[in-house]
């Protein structure tokens, strides 16, 4: 007889809100580097403006938000890939083909998108707040302050300004993450070298991430302006049309600091995931 552990519906969401806990910091620099209308600051410089401005402490503005993006967010994505995932699998049929895990990846990161939008705009915005003027800034005290302002003042639909970028965003970064990850784990066991172990997570997450900065940042962008603006945009295709107007490279402005943020988060996510699975996940006896 062989064990092996499945996971849970909501250990994804779990996971993810440890990996945002140690990367929200780059995060948030990211959102500074994709708001700036033209590059003034680098990674770098951004950071020590951040910290000389409004102090350490600043680097986690939002993280609130952040949390709570992660358990509405990743958690229904997780959710909804792996339930599939391991449904399928438990039919003994083997491993899904590639094309399937990608299928499920966009269906689940594309739902997960959707039902975090609200949660993504507020972290957004929190980010970006301290780049500001004083009298321009909106001051959310924390995530659940930011919900019930936004839904006051502007109106519920306003929660959902970005739904459309936050979505195809999710589809694709899931794609990246979860599907790579899987086929990357499945190819790396497969030579033999490696067990199934951290070392062989840290390398399938740190391919997953470098498949999901490249794949999700034309659309981060997007949605980042998106979300944090004042009314400059009236759509999706106004924003496409502004930012295109800076050239192709603008899509993929802090592209490093997207992948530096992405990479550490994917990997801290798996080994978090995988560890949860380990010792918690449900016990399967064949």
């Amino acid at each position: 007889m062989t064990e092996k552990r499945m996971s849970r519906w909501y250990f994804g969401g779990l996971a993810s809100c440890g990996a945002a806990c140690c990367t929200h910091p780059l995060d948030l620099i990211k959102v500074h580097l994709q708001t700036q209308q033209k590059v003034e600051k680098r990674m770098l410089g951004m950071a020590i403006h951040v910290v000389k401005s409004d102090g350490v402490l600043a680097l986690y503005s939002g993280l609130s938000a952040s949390l709570c993006r992660q358990m509405s967010y990743s958690l229904t994505r997780f959710a909804i890939y792996e339930t599939v995932r391991d449904m399928l699998g438990s039919t003994g049929q083997g491993p899904m083909p590639f094309y399937q895990k990608v299928l499920l990846g966009a269906f689940g990161g594309f739902t997960g998108g959707f039902v975090g939008s609200p949660a993504d705009m507020v972290n957004v915005r929190m980010q970006n707040d301290m780049k500001l003027q004083p009298e321009l800034r909106r001051n959310y005290k924390h995530a659940i302050d930011g919900f019930y302002r936004v839904f006051r003042e502007e109106g519920v639909r306003r929660l959902f300004s970005g739904a459309t970028m936050a979505s195809s965003r999710g589809a694709l970064v899931t794609v990246g993450q979860l599907a790579c990850y899987d086929q990357a784990k499945q190819l790396v066991l497969g030579t033999g070298l490696m067990g199934d172990n951290i070392l062989t997570h840290f390398v399938s997450s740190s391919i997953a991430g470098g498949c999901a900065t490249f794949l999700c940042q034309p659309l981060d962008v997007l949605k980042t302006r998106l979300m944090s603006s004042k009314g400059e945009y009236t759509g999706v295709r106004h924003c496409l049309t502004e930012t295109a107007k800076l050239g192709p490279l603008a899509f993929y402005k802090g592209l490093v600091p997207a992948g530096i943020r992405l990479i550490p988060h994917t990997v801290l996510t798996f080994i978090f995931l995988e560890q949860l699975k380990k010792y918690f996940g449900i016990r399967i006896i064949s």
